[in-house]
Order: C-alpha cells, then sequence, then structure tokens
C-alpha cells in the first residue's frame, strides 16, 4: 500500500449558479484519493459509509486502485450528507444541511497491509479522529494533514498536537490566520511551522497556492477557466494530486513539493469543470500532463531590465 487516506465519504447536494446537482458523491476522502489514483497503482482509504452507498462507485474507486477494505459499511445506516450553495464569486458558499450520520461512528481501525504505508493523507476531520490513524502507522515516510476553521474553534489543544506530527500541513488563508493570530500570511507561515511542520500548503482558491518553508516560498497560480461549474472538493483534489505526485516521486525536497502544487492544481481545475467527482473519473493522464504544460506556459517569461 502506497498511501493511506482518512477522511469522509460522502454525499452532497450543490447549488451553483450555473446548475444544481442532488446526492452526488463527495466527501474528502473520495476526492483525494480519485485524485492522487493518477499516480499510484495501490492506496489505501478509511473512513465510513451507510448501506445507501452505491456499489457502483465502490466498484469504480476499486478498478481505480482504491482498496476499500479500511472503508467501513454500517447497515441501516445513512452516509454523511452536506448541502451548500455557491455564490458568483464561486469562493463563498453557504451551508445549507449538514447529517453526520454514520460520521458519528468513524472509529478508525486500519487493515494490517494499510499500517506500513509510506504515506498518509489526514483529511478533514476532528483532530481525535486523526491521531487514531496516526498511533496506528508504523513510520511513514511523510504525513500530509488538512484542516478547517470548525475544528480551531471546537478543538484547538487536540488540532496542535496533530499539527505537531505531521510533515506537511494545508489549510486556505483564512485558517492560516486564524489558526496562528496572525494577519499576514509571512508571519502565519512562521508561527505554524513553529508548532512542528516542516512545510506548510495555503490554498486560496482561484487565486492559487502558497508553500512555505522555514526559508523558502512558492507561489503557483490557479488555472483561469472559462466556466466553473462547481469548486466542491476542488481543496481535496489539490491534496491528492499533491501527494500522489510525491508519492510517485518519493522525492520531498522543497523543489520537487513544487512540482507536486502544480499538479494538485492542475488536477484541482479539472474537478471544477463539472459537478462532484464527475470530471476526476473522464480524465486520463495524458490530460493532466498536458493541463501541467499549460501551467508551465502560464507563468513563463523572460525579463530584460532597462539600464539606467
Amino acid at each position: 500500500m502506497q498511501l493511506v487516506t482518512v477522511g469522509t465519504v460522502a454525499f452532497d447536494n450543490i447549488e451553483t449558479p450555473f446548475g444544481r446537482a442532488d446526492k452526488v458523491v463527495g466527501g474528502a476522502a473520495t476526492y483525494i484519493s480519485l485524485a492522487a489514483s493518477f499516480f499510484l497503482n495501490k492506496s489505501g482509504l478509511v473512513s465510513v459509509v451507510g448501506d445507501d452507498f452505491p456499489t457502483d462507485m465502490m466498484d469504480l474507486m476499486q478498478a481505480k486502485g482504491v482498496d476499500l477494505t479500511g472503508l467501513e459499511v454500517l447497515k441501516g445506516k445513512e452516509s454523511f450528507f452536506w448541502a451548500g450553495r455557491y455564490h458568483y464569486d464561486m469562493n463563498t458558499r453557504d451551508t445549507l444541511e449538514t447529517r453526520l450520520n454514520v460520521l458519528l461512528d468513524l472509529d478508525p481501525k486500519l487493515p494490517e497491509n494499510y499500517k506500513a504505508a509510506p504515506y498518509v493523507m489526514l483529511g478533514n476531520l476532528d483532530p481525535k479522529v486523526q491521531a487514531k490513524v496516526l498511533d496506528q502507522m508504523s513510520d511513514p515516510a511523510l504525513v500530509v494533514m488538512d484542516t478547517m476553521n470548525f475544528w480551531m474553534d471546537s478543538a484547538m489543544e487536540d488540532l496542535k498536537k496533530v499539527i505537531g506530527r505531521v510533515d506537511i500541513l494545508c489549510v486556505n488563508d483564512a485558517e492560516a490566520r486564524q489558526l496562528s493570530g496572525q494577519h499576514s500570511l509571512v508571519k502565519a507561515a512562521n508561527t505554524i511551522l513553529a508548532m512542528g511542520p516542516t512545510y506548510l500548503v495555503v490554498k486560496k482558491g482561484e487565486h492559487g497556492a502558497l508553500l512555505f518553508s522555514k526559508d523558502r516560498v512558492f507561489f503557483a497560480p490557479a488555472m483561469p477557466l472559462e466556466d466553473i461549474i462547481d469548486p466542491t472538493g476542488a481543496g481535496d483534489t489539490f491534496a491528492g494530486g499533491f501527494i500522489g505526485y510525491l508519492a510517485r516521486t518519493q522525492d520531498h525536497s522543497f523543489d520537487n513539493l513544487k512540482r507536486a502544487i502544480i499538479v494538485g492544481s492542475a488536477l484541482a481545475s479539472f474537478c471544477c469543470e463539472k459537478f462532484g467527482v464527475q470530471r476526476l473519473l473522464e480524465i486520463k493522464r495524458e490530460d493532466i500532463d498536458e493541463r501541467v504544460q499549460q501551467f508551465v506556459d502560464l507563468v513563463d517569461f523572460d525579463i530584460e531590465l532597462v539600464e539606467e
């Protein structure tokens, strides 16, 4: 097993200015695993669903190399459900409904062949659940963690303990400011890196992403898209492409993390083109390679300074 991902597998109802989709398959672990599957032959998913979750989606994920031995199916219960509405700027959304359902019963118990996986992706969940996963891992080479403001509001001490155990933390810009208590993202990054991670990734949606180490910073733009249909799961897709590329290359240097950010951004741009995970199920590896080249072209320039 090359990668273990823990997170939600869910149903979403999504409204955007461009349409509506009801009860589409979503969840952080779903997006992460599908994105990572373009680079890995085998990854494991740890989550819980009800018996209402479609078996055809499970078959599709398994066909892409996502092992579901760690996905618990609870009979007679419903899967996690989220409903939201996006506004025209697509960076803001209203949560209309959240039903935790089986997520209340998530108590991850890793299959034996998951425990020695060299790469771990902790999707956004209760930090106590994230810690339980780390407690069962033998000695991972790289741990990447995502979290959100809800856990900063409700479980800050537990959250900080887990942050101290990971190599890379992924948050958005508002979360970085809240976690650090700093308005400047540079100061925020320095504060967060002092908590334990070697690297910090700050996701800025349609404005790209920033990668921080203690002495280096890298900025990657987002791909300008003519039509953004649904940004749900774009951040998780980014994370999946990011860690999938790192697991494939087994290179954790800052320069290779820069490449991984571009790969993650390319996959996230595909995710936005249709509702739910639909676009991730359609594209091929060559589509990703072509879009990565578009990113290279987007930022490629020569400059010759004018002499005084």
